[in-house]
């Protein structure tokens, strides 16, 4: 191939049209498809907002400013790219880039539906949305009286909603279990602090967690929501944490299934948590909320015999995690706690215990049972 050929074949596979039509050919055609689908945002969001803020002088957060703009465009920007990444990714055309687009959530095992997509894009709004009315709340605090004019305004919103779509569209192509559970912990924490930084009754912690959905504000819709969407994550989760599990004899097949099916009923017990109301549902959310710490507590006391190749270390951190929630249930019941506090605790360390067990799931895969069997370099022979 002459050079002239080969700088034009270069020219034609780097061309916008090449991008358009084949937006996941490679790794460079998917950076640029999400350079064009923010800049779609961008300039959409500019006219869109220079429409709206014509003539008018507005502040940086509250009713009717720049950063309310900015969070719910950049929330529905963050929604519709994160669906066109999904599309994209799985008709990546190209099967020798599998490992690097559209594969990390891609297993035999697992399959992401309709609701799964639904769900993480609505995740991915809300944390845009979440994250772009915090930074104008700290925006506002750091230029007290300030105001922002309409050109400049514009300027900033398409600038928003275009990071919003740009990052949201690469999470869902290059999305893998990992940093599926980053999109859970960053999820699960923005909406709970927004819910409480929201919630009308100052002093809801005097009482219990669920306290902040028992109002009918915006923060019990943020809290209930939350929940709701992290249940429905969890699940996803459970799926692609087990689908790396060695699965090689009966014995592993049916560890792994009911490993699965634990970390699933914890999913759907956090998700009924947030849909069923402690001020409406008093049994049925004590019951699913129980039921979730039941299951994590089977889970951590039969890993050991479920994954046999599962690592000592990290069973032994869920010992550790099992009897942290205890003694903190202990200081509760002796009234040294409130409820507040151990349902805080015992939240953070499930969901953590969870993100790491994806992490660890992942690199036992590899791990023969015969050789999980084998006796230390120490045992006898």
């Amino acid at each position: 191939m002459s050079g002239t050929t080969a700088a034009r074949a270069r020219a034609e596979h780097r061309s916008i049209g090449r991008v358009l039509k084949y937006p996941g050919a490679d790794v460079a055609t998917v950076e640029s498809a999400a350079l064009l689908v923010g800049s779609a945002f961008f300039v959409l969001g500019g006219l869109v907002s220079l429409v709206v803020f014509w003539g008018r002088d507005l502040p940086i957060s509250g009713s009717g400013s720049l950063g309310e703009f900015a969070a719910i465009g950049g929330g529905v920007a963050a929604l519709l790219a994160f669906v066109a990444g999904r599309y994209v990714a799985d008709r990546t055309p190209n099967p020798a880039l599998r490992s690097e687009i559209g594969t990390g959530l891609s297993s035999p095992e697992a399959k992401l539906h309709w609701f799964d997509v639904a769900a993480l894009a609505i995740a991915h709004g809300i944390i845009a949305l979440l994250g772009w009315l915090a930074l104008s709340t700290v925006l506002e605090l750091c230029f007290r009286d300030a105001v922002v004019f309409s050109l400049p305004a514009s300027a900033l919103a398409g600038v928003a909603l275009a990071l919003s779509a740009y990052a949201s569209f690469l999470s869902s192509v290059r999305m893998t279990p990992m940093l599926l559970s980053l999109v859970l912990a960053v999820f699960l924490v923005v909406g709970v602090l927004a819910s409480m930084l929201s919630a009308s009754d100052e002093h809801w912690w005097q009482e219990n967690l669920s306290a902040l959905g028992m109002t009918d504000d915006i923060s019990a819709l943020a809290f209930n929501l939350t929940l709701a969407i992290a249940g429905a994550i969890v699940t996803i989760v459970a799926r692609y944490a087990t689908a790396a599990l060695p699965a090689t004899d009966p014995v592993d097949r049916k560890g792994r299934n009911s490993v699965r099916l634990l970390l699933i009923l914890i999913g759907i017990f956090l998700a009924c948590v947030g849909i069923f109301h402690v001020d409406d549902f008093f049994w049925v959310h004590n019951s699913v909320a129980t039921g979730m710490a039941v299951c994590f507590a089977i889970l951590v006391f039969r890993l050991p015999g479920l994954v046999r190749s599962i690592p000592r270390v990290f069973v032994l951190l869920g010992y550790v995690y099992v009897a942290v929630i205890v003694v903190v249930a202990v200081f509760f019941a002796t009234g040294y706690y409130n409820l507040t506090a151990v349902e805080l605790v015992a939240a953070c360390l499930i969901f953590s215990w969870i993100i790491v067990f994806l992490r660890t799931a992942g690199a036992v895969e590899d791990v023969p049972a015969e050789t999980a069997a084998q006796p230390g370099p120490g045992a006898e022979q």
